[in-house]
């Protein structure tokens, strides 16, 4: 572990002092950094890489291999904050042992510190052998992306008494289990609320309202960088689409112009060298012939007695003949 780094029981000491954590997504070294000097205490690769990053519709797509190349770009980019893999669709569903070997793919190939995965049911084993194998796991109710064909697309859970008693059921289960945190999303607020002072460890809240012990955003919604139509949830920090799009825009039309480079983006040569790179030049041929001369390309070498192909002429005679 890295001097400084976020542990889990700090973790749980910010829950019991009342102290808000921070969460939000990254997915390379440059926003992890950036992160990290705002103050963010946990960064969650999260397979939402691959609507914000790797251009699909959902995050279903996303493979582990996407997945651990991603981590390694954080983790290798921050000290303090805590570094989160998420375990992408697949990589935990079929076993526990599936479910722990990827957990330690993440740990021992990404430097990931700890992992998630959504759901309870049937991931409450997968939570327990990840956890008896000494690596953290943060769990995920509510509306769990994965999930998204069988919840009916990305809409709010836990609207009715007994889906918020069920919401809460698994919370616990997922405590029971060994998670140290847990994600809730798309939660009514007097839910999150309660889930959040029913169990010990924190929970983070992504569309769940003000209650929970911490908040998550993606990177791309907060900073503008997605565009249209966004979550509920979502409140834009700031407008990076539009900044970013008038810079290319400008860098385009400078190029194209001949505005840039100007000299102060340009290198210079002493005199001297100069000089003697151009007295060179002079005396060098000012056409040089690249042509390649029909006439000096290689033939096939021909074995004796026989044809290019090593048949005898012979043998091929009397094919043509018998043909």
């Amino acid at each position: 572990m890295k001097p400084g780094k976020l542990t889990l029981l700090e973790l749980a000491d910010l829950k019991s002092r009342g102290e808000k954590i921070v969460m939000v997504t990254a997915y390379d070294a440059p926003g992890a950094r950036l992160a990290e000097q705002a103050g963010v205490d946990i960064l969650l690769v999260g397979d939402t890489a691959g609507m914000v990053v790797l251009g699909h519709d959902g995050t279903v797509p996303v493979t582990m291999d996407e997945m651990l190349f991603l981590t390694r770009a954080v983790s290798g980019a921050v000290d303090r904050p805590l570094v989160v893999g998420d375990m992408p669709f697949g990589s935990y569903h079929v076993s526990d042992e599936d479910a722990v070997r990827n957990a330690i793919r993440f740990v021992k190939e990404a430097d990931a510190d700890v992992v998630k995965l959504e759901g309870a049911g049937p991931s409450l084993s997968r939570v327990r052998s990840i956890a008896a194998a000494g690596i953290g796991v943060m769990g995920h109710i509510g509306l769990t992306p994965q999930s998204e064909t069988i919840l009916g697309g990305f809409k709010t859970q836990g609207r009715t008494a007994a889906k918020a008693q069920q919401l809460l059921s698994d919370a616990l289960a997922l405590e029971a289990a060994g998670c140290f945190a847990i994600v809730l999303e798309a939660i009514p607020v007097p839910v999150a609320a309660r889930i959040t002072e029913s169990v010990t460890v924190p929970t983070i809240g992504i569309g769940a309202g003000p209650e929970c012990d911490g908040q998550v955003l993606v990177y791309h919604d907060l900073l503008g960088l997605t565009e249209g139509r966004a979550p509920r949830f979502v409140k834009r920090y700031a407008n990076l689409a539009e900044e970013i799009r008038g810079a290319l825009t400008t860098y385009a039309s400078e190029v194209r112009s001949g505005v840039y480079p100007a000299p102060e983006h340009t290198y210079a040569m002493p005199e001297d060298e100069l000089e003697l790179f151009s007295e060179a030049y002079s005396a060098t041929p000012s056409r040089v012939d690249r042509s390649f001369p029909a006439d000096t390309r290689a033939e096939p070498a021909r074995p004796e007695g026989g044809t290019a192909s090593g048949a005898s002429a012979k043998r091929v005679q009397q094919s043509h003949t018998d043909g």
